[in-house]
């Protein structure tokens, strides 16, 4: 198995690991999720925190979620059982660090000049002089930035919360009374950012192991769909053919490739901005990442109908599967948080029934003490080398590209290919303006595409390699090579 490139990392797979060899033993009851921590956390002597205790509050609310329980709440004993509309992402109010940090602050590099820049630009008096040298009297501040654009010697620094840089939408904001982090769920897009973003593990995504390892038990039909960043999560040496025997031997029915959904969605997708660019439209941009579309729902609303009406490569294969097989339930497993919110979309829902994390499949792994490395390569060749490249910023483009040229269809193809939420908000402000250097956007929200997903397991600096390999290892090197396709003839592939 991989090893565990942080301490927290290590931590949070201990905690999904118990709640797994709870649900397996059919032992998950309020007594058992109590007796989690003292499991974990040894001892009186803290490793992480001031004491145990409050180490192991942490970790009860870490349990809950890994159990799909709601986390914090009125009563911290308490569980409570979360419904479908409840958030994905949840502050662990015990974890937060409530970073006692004041955004701006004058450093030693004042100078203490006569002209005073700073205390001229700011609109609330908060910039007072002491013996010629300025400071900032924080209970003033309103943070603008006025005073830090202001200063010639730049001797104002700007310090914000990890979890704040990192939110795409700005929907986490900070608690007045007590600087505790608290995430506005009409603004939270589910993309995970600020959960990587957090040095102390303050912010964790709420698991459905529990329900997938029941059904798993209960040997029912049981479909899993693997992303294509699956490849060197568990070690550089695990092949993903392995991985497939592993989850066989969980009990999943039968294991498909998302990729070959992404070659689908590749033509369709492909056709329709054909269509789009025929009627005129100027742009159009991806829909495959589903934080992606949520961002520009809830920041660039008035560009909503530029999102390209194609399911995601997730969904396609959901649907395939679900015409094949009626009863069966369907599992994703992948590196993006975001996508426990996709197949809870009205027009979505037919699709996929679960989404699981690799950090959640690895800790289930952990439970059922399933060795994938050691597991006889079980061979799977569902998908082209493009669709797999869906997986990396500027996949998308690709498969697209590909396919036009393919039907040797004569219209501009001009790709913008954008991944990290940085950079997105800039070209959907020129997308907005009508500045956009193309006609084609695909955005990605995860730095570097699907591989650098928030709950991926290994960096994605040590598996691009392996995926670029993974992909050129596919039998069809091209989307309009794929017999697969075929197979989606009849599927829904509109949302």
């Amino acid at each position: 198995m991989a090893a565990f490139e942080t301490e927290l990392k290590k931590l949070k797979y201990e905690v999904l690991k118990e709640v797994a060899i709870l649900a397996k033993e059919d032992k998950l009851t309020q007594e058992e999720i109590d007796n989690i921590p003292y499991s974990i956390i040894k001892g009186e002597k803290p490793k992480y925190r001031c004491c145990v205790y409050h180490e192991r509050a942490i970790i009860k609310e870490r349990a809950k979620l890994a159990a799909g329980y709601v986390a914090n709440g009125d009563k911290p004993s308490a569980l409570v059982k979360a419904k479908d509309e409840d958030q994905i992402m949840y502050i662990i109010e015990a974890a937060c660090d409530r970073c006692p940090i004041n955004k701006y602050t004058i450093t030693e590099a004042c100078r203490g000049c006569l002209q005073h820049s700073c205390m001229e630009a700011c609109n609330f008096n908060a910039i007072y002089k002491v013996n010629g040298r300025a400071y900032i009297n924080q209970d003033i501040c309103k943070e603008c930035g006025l005073c830090k654009g202001a200063c010639p010697y730049n001797a104002i620094s700007e310090v914000m919360r990890p979890c704040k840089v990192a939110c795409p939408t700005n929907g986490l904001a900070i608690d007045p009374n007590d600087r505790r982090a608290i995430i506005n769920k009409n603004e939270c897009i589910d993309c995970g950012a600020c959960m990587s973003a957090c040095p102390f593990g303050a912010i964790s995504d709420r698991s459905f192991m529990v329900p997938v390892i029941n059904k798993l038990k209960n040997k029912e039909k049981v479909y899993a769909v693997i992303a294509p960043a699956i490849v060197g999560q568990f070690g550089r040496e695990v092949t993903v053919g392995q991985i497939v025997a592993g989850l066989k031997e969980l009990g999943f029915m039968e294991v498909m490739e998302a990729a070959c959904g992404a070659d689908a969605v590749a033509a369709h997708e492909s056709m329709e901005f054909v269509e789009r660019m025929e009627k005129g439209d100027k742009f159009m941009t991806t829909s495959c990442c589903p934080g992606f579309v949520s961002y520009i729902e809830k920041k660039f609303p008035d560009q909503v109908d530029r999102i390209s009406n194609t399911v995601s490569p997730m969904i396609a294969t959901g649907r395939l599967i679900k015409e094949k097989e009626k009863d069966a339930t369907v599992v994703f497993i992948g590196p993006c948080t975001a996508k426990k919110s996709e197949v809870r979309r009205d027009n979505l829902k037919d699709a996929v029934d679960y989404v699981l994390t690799f950090e959640e499949i690895e800790a289930i792994f952990g439970a059922y003490n399933i060795q994938v490395e050691q597991l006889k390569d079980n061979e799977i060749n569902d998908a082209s080398a493009l669709g797999r490249g869906f997986a990396e910023g500027g996949g998308v483009s690709a498969a697209v590209e590909n396919y036009i040229k393919s039907k040797n269809i004569n219209i501009q193809f001009n790709p913008v290919k954008i991944s990290g939420h940085n950079n997105l908000r800039k070209f959907m402000l020129l997308a907005k303006n009508g500045r956009l250097p193309g006609n084609f956007f695909e955005g990605m929200m995860c730095e570097g595409g699907c591989i650098g997903g928030a709950a991926a397991v290994c960096d994605q600096k040590k598996t691009k390699a392996l995926l670029n390999k993974f992909s050129k290892e596919s039998k069809m090197q091209q989307v309009v090579s794929n017999d697969k396709i075929k197979e989606f003839e009849g599927i829904q592939l509109n949302k």
